[in-house]
């Protein structure tokens, strides 16, 4: 009996230890010399591997061009490439000498084919110089907190100093798919794109082969040179979560990513903030100084690793006022979600009851100094 209790303990402990090393090699081993993986939505570190090392980040340092381009605004105002900005070795979108170009088409032409053409003309027309640029950018750099990030270049050619971490180069994806163009543009495996002299359609093919060999890949930009070896930086959605995926200098990038988005996948989970009660902003003209606001019916959902609904700070984004008269239902303001500092997304806020106008009651006007005496004098001789 002795033996058979033994026997079966042994059992028991060899599936226990098979069972523990099947959990093990669900996470995976990739031969990126940095990794990381985050939630989209909190940035949460849901996997890395020297995720703070600066390293050279090649052409995946033209999200931050393409992101500053963006936000530049005139979008589609036509304007001359200049002829020496676009005279650049490597990966090129086709600008040549006196083309008509977009701000749009340059953010395609850097996104898709990784064009470094377009990344220093991009440079050019926004600040005059790449070394005016490099500035922008490492302001940019610092307003999003990348601590370990040093822009010299606009497309990511090597310059003395120029590099990322795996991690910041994840947090500066997180901020340019806020964007909606950006992200339209770099979840496309081409796209017709007009330019040239004079401007005409031509396609444009991108370089992230990513999109077409994982379900829900959404982005972002790919990177080579001898220096920073292949670097890759990904998006992608399934079933409501959203993960972001960056490699760098890794040899086997397409299939870490895939690896990793499917330990990601099943290590995270969505949760539901809890909204704080008694929500209310500040309201002129009405009968009351403060107006009850309440969140919209839909529910609010999070791709989160360890944080719970608990773990989220909350801001009312509205001007210093509201003004009367408002009705029930007007959405009069935004709730800002933040997880460790930075923001997760804003959901509208509506007036719980109707706000009029407050009813000033009218005191009798007064009457002038002589027309009293007139009527004084009057009743004294009537």
């Amino acid at each position: 009996m002795k033996k058979m209790v033994i026997s079966i303990f042994a059992v028991v402990m060899v599936y226990s230890n098979a069972a523990m090393d099947v959990k093990a090699a669900d996470k995976p081993e990739v031969s990126a010399k940095a990794a990381v993986l985050i939630s989209a939505d909190t940035g949460e570190i849901v996997y890395s591997v020297n995720c703070d090392e600066k390293l050279p980040m090649a052409s995946t340092t033209k999200i931050m061009t393409t992101l500053l381009c963006l936000e530049s605004g005139n979008l589609y105002e036509e304007f001359e490439v200049d002829s020496n900005a676009i005279m650049v070795e490597g990966s090129s979108m086709g600008l040549q000498k006196g083309d008509i170009v977009t701000k749009y088409a340059l953010c395609c032409g850097m996104l898709l084919p990784s064009g470094n053409d377009a990344a220093n003309a991009t440079a050019v027309k926004l600040a005059g110089s790449l070394e005016n640029f490099a500035v922008m950018m490492n302001d940019k750099a610092q307003e999003l907190g990348l601590s370990r990030t040093w822009f010299v270049t606009p497309s990511g050619l090597e310059g003395t100093g120029h590099g990322s971490s795996a991690y910041d180069m994840a947090i500066l994806a997180r901020e340019a798919l806020k964007n909606d163009i950006f992200r339209e543009i770099c979840s496309q495996s081409s796209m017709k794109v007009e330019f040239g002299n004079p401007p005409y359609t031509r396609w444009l093919k991108n370089t992230n082969r990513l999109l077409t060999m994982y379900d829900g890949v959404y982005g972002v930009k790919t990177g080579f040179t001898d220096e920073a070896g292949r670097c890759l930086v990904s998006a992608c959605e399934r079933d409501g979560i959203d993960l972001i995926c960056v490699t760098l200098n890794d040899r086997n990038d397409w299939n870490d990513h895939m690896a990793m988005y499917d330990y990601g996948f099943s290590t995270v989970k969505k949760i539901s903030p809890e909204i704080p009660e008694n929500l209310s902003v500040n309201i002129a003209g009405a009968e009351t100084d403060r107006l009850s606001l309440t969140v919209g019916d839909s529910p609010v959902e999070i791709t989160a690793l360890s944080a719970d609904g608990k773990d989220f700070e909350y801001q009312i984004i509205s001007s210093p006022f509201v003004y009367a008269p408002v009705k029930s239902g007007d959405e009069v303001a935004e709730l800002q979600i933040s997880y460790n500092s930075r923001e997760v997304c804003r959901i509208p806020l509506y007036a719980e009851n109707d706000a009029p106008v407050k009813m000033i009651e009218k005191k009798p006007e007064k009457k002038r100094f002589f027309r009293k005496i007139t009527e004084k004098l009057g009743s004294i001789f009537s």
